[in-house]
């Protein structure tokens, strides 16, 4: 590291941290992209007309304070209101963290003009704007520190469009409080609204006013110098523009901040195109961002003149005819070095120079073509730069086959090279040792030899030639090869003296001596070599080989091509690897400058980029698992509908038919050629892409997952579409459905368990995960509607960025809004069951119709457990859960209302405190024994608009809670068959916990919290719950809910009639829309939610009006009358459902009465 750069120089340390951060900035910038809230874009007219007056831009500002009264003051806008507190709540942490990035724009652009201000005002020692611009690293951070403030503004155009960051920024200065800031500093929102505000254009416009001189001096340093020293490594003239790429990106983005040059300098602008757009006028601005100068500089005059005078048609066609010789030339040379068997450690030292050369000239081609054939990333009309490329392919006669043939064969080559280089860098010197040491063997033995000591044949003993090979061997007993320029002149010497011995003394006319002589010049060649091995060699390949302009052309334009070529030939996953570690290497240009200035942000960077590397790898080794898939469908097919399982006993006339040779030979051939896929892709080794290690047996798993996942959920999706059939009836069409899925998902039961030895990964745990991923995920996005505090996409614990769960639009035209396949089952289910049109009768656990005869519509045993074949028990407990949240929101709504009239209307007190009072009084009944239904009717008359409404919303209650008992009835049985072991396990750890909460409190700490409610969650997957025992919202106790709850029952009861044929009470009228079963788990679940005293209060008003009717009509008739009758059958059925004991009405009631009333009810003749 130079002098500028040491710890003790504030002046470079400041100026390395103000462009580490510049890089930093740039990948939170990309980081957030994808994050940005859709409601913000405003792109449909839904959300336009939904969120247009909470979601605003700078406009703002001028009625700012009119506006927000308009959000909070106006009746009309109460909805309005709750909208914007429900967006705020939902988003407010992620605008939080679009302000902190946009805010940190505004800082590194101060700090920079500061910076400057510093260097002209004398503030470092020593150091001048132009002082530093002379030395070698300044001059490369100034420059790049420039260069960064324009890359953020092209990076956040370009992402995040000006509009949208308007939004962003308002929606932080209201919710925020207009001067807050998340850090407590001074707040400079206004000027961070000033910088970001939306320039209409794709281009930034000079927002900050930096220095001009700084920035001219800036201009004329990259115009004029080579600041990255390139040239020395790109000597051939023909690759200058490739040499200075670099520095020709970051002057593009440069000249931006002094746009006179563009539009009037023409001479300047001729001398730049020459220099740096001669052969090339498609450039990458950072990470693969590209544009097309062509296109860029269309309106400044003076750029678009100089680019008209080099990009002619002559000049193009030319230039391809040129750039299509030398494709062809190097991709022959690339494919012949890189042939199996040929390069090894050996080949590597003798023509290291060559392979250099080749590597650079593959590089140059391969940026040319990968820049040039495929359209710029960032484009701003198009239409000449359109027809320039289109001449420039058709010239080119492109195919892009060529070019990732020569991407493969360039990569390998750099990969082995490198890993030899590696290799012989770390054993160089026992290499060389080793060597030296065996030639002056061989020395020593032909000195020997001449001796006339060793056997050898026909060697005539010479003692001059034999003190000459012992005086050579010992010259090279003192050779070190930390001195390698006095080592590598003695080999030389000892190489040519060899030569001159042989000829002069005639010793090739003997073979052994012949062949010693050779071995050994072999040898002191070998040790030439490794003297020669310089250690910046793999430093000039890594600089050769930058990747780093194909960051997104490569995800955009290669992904098919590559995917072809797996999929035509398992085996080049290993050439694929080679692609993904050379555009791997591209990841220290953006984190270069941040390791030098030691920054926290090193981590956080490297992470995002080596994870969006990660993550196109695996969208590239996807075509291995949908390819596997696309196989596995014809063995699903062929397992489910036409092979059929070996029964345990067969007898033997019936074994042909069983065999199925052609069938079974069919999946026998299709599992081999997954097999194949398999073995493909684990040939290819463990693969560390930045700071991420990619494991292929992980990926191959990760990528079964994925594409498992799409066809689940596509499979979810479509299977659970209810469109009305003629001639069905609705419980018809789901039940098929269902059984359709259940079909579907135990083929893929079948196969999995089939195949999963041969794809080497545990088939049937995958099966089973995902689809309880599939299934939470979206019951939690179904659930959303019905919180305020959403859960957002990328805050979802059940989805994923390497397994993403597919989201698909809802259905339109759908009454119930809902948002996927679990709201439009629950839905229907709710339909199929819906108390107006069905009676359910709990003896059986059955719906039927309400319509005479009285068909039965949906036998409820069998039901639930086709449900559960077709959507698992992850299935059941989200459609438990689902219908849960629908409860909570009926009652929190409605509860609220109804509490809220008990307690404040007028009417309604007066009513219930005036029968509060006559009810408990000593004397009641008195006057009333005469006539209590009358009196009775007096008070449920002055509700009779309110019932109705109350009917329906008790019955709704009561149909979802008879919903969730039967599913966990469901998932009761189903565990107690499948897992009893699971089930008596957490049942008797349930108990063991429920009897330590009742003798102390120590499971409530954080601990015991957290293993209650992991045992809750299994307790729910074995249907050990019940769900009339939840409590869904807080409320106060009041006396007046009983009674209230009393005379609706009382006034709703009298519409039933006991039936002896079915032993439950029904509706006197096929017409009537009131079911007993759904009434009571309604009552009951209102019920619930307040303390056990209203309950039982509640039931002993019901008695108090079974006793006072009974015996007003035992003293008047001597029999009862259907009103008694009804209320104790219906007392009963309360009783039994709410799983109290009798003597909860035996308490209260006379024995004679509650066993005797049918008998009291006979007429007596």
């Amino acid at each position: 590291m130079s002098e500028f750069l040491s710890e003790n120089n504030a002046c470079g340390q400041n100026l390395l941290n103000i462009v580490s951060v510049g890089n930093s900035i740039v990948a939170e910038i990309l980081r957030l992209k994808e994050y940005v809230p859709s409601i913000y874009r405003l792109e449909t007219a839904a959300d336009r007309q939904k969120y247009g007056e909470i979601i605003l831009d700078f406009s703002y500002f001028k009625v700012a304070e009119a506006h927000e009264k308009k959000i909070e003051q106006s009746p009309v806008y109460f909805e309005l209101s709750d909208l914007d507190l429900e967006t705020r709540t939902n988003h407010l942490q992620l605008i939080t963290r679009f302000y902190l990035a946009f805010q940190s724009v505004h800082h590194y652009a101060t700090d920079l003009k500061q910076y400057i201000e510093e260097l002209n005002t004398g503030y470092y020692i020593q150091q001048t704007l132009e002082t530093v611009l002379q030395d070698e690293e300044g001059k490369q951070l100034l420059c790049e520190s420039l260069y960064l403030y324009g890359v953020i503004l092209l990076v956040l155009d370009f992402h995040i469009p000006g509009d949208v960051r308007e939004r962003l920024l308002i929606a932080y200065y209201r919710y925020s409080g207009g001067d807050a800031t998340p850090s407590g500093d001074e707040s400079n929102i206004h000027d961070v609204c000033l910088l970001l505000r939306s320039t209409g254009y794709v281009q930034p416009a000079q927002t900050q006013a930096f220095d001009t001189n700084f920035i001219d001096l800036v201009l004329a340093r990259l115009r004029c110098d080579d600041i990255y020293n390139q040239l020395t490594i790109y000597p051939h003239p023909s690759h200058r523009s490739t040499a200075l790429s670099t520095q020709a990106a970051m002057l593009y983005v440069c000249l931006y901040l002094s746009p006179e040059v563009l539009h009037t300098q023409g001479a300047q602008m001729r001398e730049i195109v020459d220099k740096f757009f001669c052969d090339n006028w498609t450039l990458s601005i950072y990470m693969g961002i590209t544009v097309n100068l062509i296109d860029a500089w269309a309106h400044f005059k003076a750029a678009s003149s100089a680019v008209a005078n080099v990009v002619t048609p002559v000049a193009i066609k030319t230039l391809c005819q040129q750039q299509r010789e030398q494709l062809q030339k190097t991709l022959q040379k690339t494919q012949e070095i890189v042939r199996e068997g040929v390069l090894d450690d050996a080949f590597v030292l003798e023509h290291a120079n060559q392979i250099i050369v080749l590597m650079r000239q593959a590089n140059v081609l391969l940026r040319w073509h990968c820049l040039h054939t495929s359209p710029a990333v960032f484009v701003v009309s198009g239409q000449v730069a359109a027809q320039v490329h289109q001449t420039l392919l058709h010239e080119l006669q492109f195919d892009q086959s060529k070019v990732y043939n020569l991407l493969l064969n360039c990569s390998q080559l750099e990969l082995t090279v490198r890993e030899l280089l590696s290799e012989l860098q770390k054993d160089r010197e026992k290499r060389w040792t080793s060597n030296r040491e065996e030639a002056m063997q061989y020395l020593r033995e032909l000195s020997e030899a001449f001796a006339g000591s060793r056997p050898l044949t026909k060697i005539e003993a010479n003692p001059q030639l034999q003190q000459w090979f012992g005086q050579v061997a010992q010259r090279l007993q003192k050779l070190d090869i930390a001195k390698p320029q006095k080592a590598g002149r003695l080999i030389i010497q000892v190489m040519q003296a060899l030569d001159e011995v042989q000829e002069y003394h005639n010793l090739h006319a003997n073979m052994l001596v012949k062949q010693q002589l050779q071995e050994t010049r072999e040898l002191l060649n070998r040790m030439a070599q490794l003297i020669n091995l310089k250690e910046d060699i793999e430093i000039h390949i890594q600089m050769i080989s930058d990747f780093s302009y194909a960051w997104q052309l490569l995800q955009r334009d290669f992904i098919g091509i590559m995917q072809e070529n797996i999929k035509r030939q398992p085996r080049a996953v290993i050439g694929i690897r080679a692609v993904f570690l050379k555009l791997a290497s591209t990841l220290e240009v953006p984190l270069m400058r941040i390791n030098q200035a030691k920054s926290e942000d090193l981590v956080s960077v490297s992470n995002y980029y080596s994870t969006e590397l990660a993550n196109f790898l695996r969208r590239v080794l996807q075509i291995v698992p949908e390819t596997m898939f696309s196989i596995l469908a014809r063995i699903i097919q062929l397992l489910t509908n036409v092979i059929k399982e070996f029964p345990t006993r067969l007898e033997k006339d019936k074994l042909r038919e069983y065999a199925q040779f052609e069938e079974r030979a069919k999946v026998a051939q299709w599992t081999n050629s997954i097999a194949v896929f398999t073995k493909g892709i684990l040939m290819m080794k463990k693969t560390l892409v930045g700071v991420i290690e990619l494991d292929p047996k992980q990926l191959l798993e990760d990528g079964i997952r994925k594409e498992l996942v799409n066809h689940l959920a596509n499979a979810y999706n479509l299977g659970l579409i209810f469109t009305p059939e003629k001639g069905k009836t609705n419980v018809q069409l789901l039940q098929e459905k269902l059984q359709a899925l259940a079909k579907t998902i135990e083929g893929y039961r079948r196969s999995f368990e089939y195949i999963e030895d041969y794809l080497r990964v545990q088939g049937l745990r995958i099966l089973l995960e995902e689809s309880q991923r599939i299934i939470n995920y979206n019951v939690e996005k179904e659930c959303n509607c019905f919180l305020r505090n959403k859960v957002q996409e990328w805050q979802s614990r059940f989805q994923s960025q390497t397994i993403p769960i597919p989201n698909f639009l809802p259905l339109q035209g759908d009454p119930n809004k809902s948002n996927n396949f679990i709201g439009r089952l629950a839905h229907e289910i709710l339909r199929c069951t819906e108390p107006r049109h069905t009676l359910f009768l709990d003896l059986k656990c059955t719906w039927y119709d309400k319509r005479p005869p009285h068909s039965e519509l949906l036998a409820g045993s069998g039901f639930f457990s086709v449900l559960r074949e077709a959507m698992a028990p992850a299935g059941m407990v989200g459609l438990e859960r689902l219908y849960a949240h629908m409860l909570a929101d009926e009652l929190k709504r409605n509860l609220d209302k109804l509490q809220k009239n008990l307690t404040s209307d007028r009417m309604w007190c007066d009513a219930l405190s005036s029968m509060t009072k006559e009810l408990e009084s000593r004397d009641f009944p008195g006057e009333v024994a005469k006539q209590p239904i009358k009196y009775y009717q007096s008070y449920t008359q002055r509700w009779l608009k309110v019932w109705p409404t109350l009917l329906d919303w008790v019955l709704s209650l009561g149909h979802k809670q008879l919903l969730r008992q039967q599913i966990a009835s469901e998932l009761s049985f189903s565990s107690k068959c499948d897992a009893k072991l699971l089930e008596n396990t957490t049942d008797t750890l349930n108990r063991a916990l429920m009897l330590e909460l009742s003798c102390n409190s120590k499971l409530c700490n954080e601990q015991g919290v957290g293993m209650l409610t992991e045992l809750q969650e299994i307790l729910q997957y074995t249907g050990n719950y019940e769900p009339l025992e939840q409590v869904f919202v807080a409320t106060k106790n009041t006396h007046n809910m009983s009674l209230f709850l009393f005379l609706f029952s009382i006034a709703h009861v009298g519409r039933l009639q006991h039936s002896n044929h079915t032993d439950s009470l029904l509706p006197k009228s096929p017409k009537d829309t009131i079911d007993c079963v759904p009434l009571i788990m309604g009552l009951l679940t209102v019920l619930q939610q307040f303390h056990r005293n209203v309950k039982m209060l509640y039931i002993s008003y019901m008695c108090q009006y079974v006793v006072t009717v009974a015996e007003a009509q035992l003293t008047d008739k001597e029999m009862l009358g259907p009103e008694v009758v009804t209320m104790l059958h219906f007392l009963q059925a309360f009783v039994r459902l709410a799983r109290l004991p009798l003597s909860v009405l035996e308490q209260r009631i006379p024995n004679m009465i509650l066993s005797e009333f049918d008998y009291l009810a006979t007429p007596v003749k």
